[in-house]
């Protein structure tokens, strides 16, 4: 582990929407909670888009950009990397990090392809280093909170959790063909929201054992050739040529979870005037939960109450009662707080905390082998789309 005596010095490779979200929350990290970190060194963001990197590098501090994750794998002062670029570069680049000896932070989903994730979950259990997974959605106040009234037996025995990631990002026909359309079924609307859905109703309500009735789709089959670099989900010049969409850009399936709890979920990136839909809501014989990401600051919640008359679901405003709050907001005041920046934040700082050996760290981030649990679940749901919606086992979480 890294010892406070020096400097902690951190990387990011990507500069895109991500990228970026990964940089600030570095550079926010000794804002948040206790002491207890080092100080931190921003030494390097690496793009092959030179401008992309050099821009987000100005912007948000860093001594540096790189043209090449090579780069920062050759750099001996490097301590720990995020890794926020296409699916298929984050096992080589995982693997050439791990070896030289870097801690890292991926973005989800694991891998391309499932065989590259299981590498991966492999290359963990050898690493004498932090390897973590970012599921940003577990720093949210208002979700932890949510699993907090689930830990706590106030919603009683569950009896169903209702799953949606809605974005609308891929509605325009005319939206470039990025390599966000490309790698097969699994690998589009699941692997990139769906896996974002996933991990927070097994956060909320425990593993997965099985799927069923998936459906996978495509709305938009052809999209026209970027001319150049395509950053984050922005429109970018295009050819007049067309090429094919290899995966889905909307999937539906049910689950049965371990303690017999059923699920139901719908991932889409067609999803017209939504642009960051995540939302869920959680039932029990005794109280029920909602949250919708386009609100994060607050969630609903009905629990059983002495006097029937007043019954019914109360809005919760985020607050210093809350998980992440206190200590994690500048201005500890409900209602002032609950952004995707924050959450970039908390989890840059847990990471960081586990590279560090603080003494009271913020909960773990998920680990390779967490993520790979996801990816299987995607798998299993693939395999019941193409056999019609047939049951399919998920593997036991380990």
């Amino acid at each position: 582990m890294t010892t406070s005596a020096r400097p902690l010095s951190v990387a990011v490779i990507g500069a895109g929407m991500a990228g970026r979200a990964h940089a600030a929350g570095y550079r926010n990290v000794n804002t948040v909670f206790d002491a207890g970190l080092p100080p931190i060194r921003l030494a390097a963001i690496a793009d092959a888009n030179i401008a992309l990197g050099e821009d987000a590098a100005r912007r948000y501090g860093y001594e540096k950009a790189l043209p090449s994750w090579e780069a920062v794998a050759e750099d001996p002062t490097i301590d720990a990397v995020s890794i926020v670029v296409g699916n298929d570069l984050h096992r080589p680049i995982a693997e050439a990090l791990v070896a030289a000896g870097k801690h890292v932070l991926c973005e989800k989903p694991l891998a391309g392809t499932l065989e590259d994730a299981r590498a991966m979950a492999e290359l963990e259990r050898g690493a004498d280093v932090v390897t973590a997974v970012g599921y940003t959605f577990r720093r949210s106040p208002a979700i932890a909170a949510i699993r907090d009234h689930v830990l706590r037996d106030e919603l009683g025995d569950l009896t169903l959790f209702s799953g949606r990631y809605w974005c609308d990002y891929a509605t325009d026909p005319k939206g470039p063909l990025s390599w966000r359309f490309k790698g097969g079924p699994g690998s589009g609307a699941l692997g990139d929201v769906g896996a974002h859905v996933i991990d927070t109703a097994e956060y909320i309500a425990g593993p997965i054992t099985a799927v069923s009735g998936a459906t996978l789709s495509t709305q938009i089959p052809k999209r026209p050739l970027p001319l150049g670099a395509v950053v984050g989900h922005n429109a970018a010049p295009v050819s007049d040529e067309l090429g094919a969409v290899e995966n889905e850009d909307t999937a539906s399936f049910t689950a049965r979870f371990e303690s017999g709890l059923v699920g139901t979920f719908s991932v889409s990136r067609t999803a017209f005037g939504l642009p960051n839909g995540l939302s869920f809501d959680v039932l029990g014989v005794g109280g029920r939960a909602a949250f919708d990401q386009h609100r994060p600051a607050e969630y609903l919640f009905d629990g059983a109450q002495p006097d029937a008359r007043p019954s019914g679901a109360r809005q919760i405003i985020a607050g210093p009662n809350l998980p992440y709050f206190k200590g994690g907001y500048p201005m500890e005041a409900p209602g002032v707080g609950g952004g995707n920046a924050e959450m970039f934040t908390y989890q840059a700082r847990s990471f960081l905390d586990q590279v560090a050996g603080v003494a009271e760290p913020l909960p773990s981030c998920a680990t390779f082998a967490g993520a790979l649990r996801t990816m299987e679940i995607i798998q299993a749901v693939v395999e019941s789309s193409g056999q019609g919606g047939t049951a399919v086992d998920v593997p036991p979480a380990v």
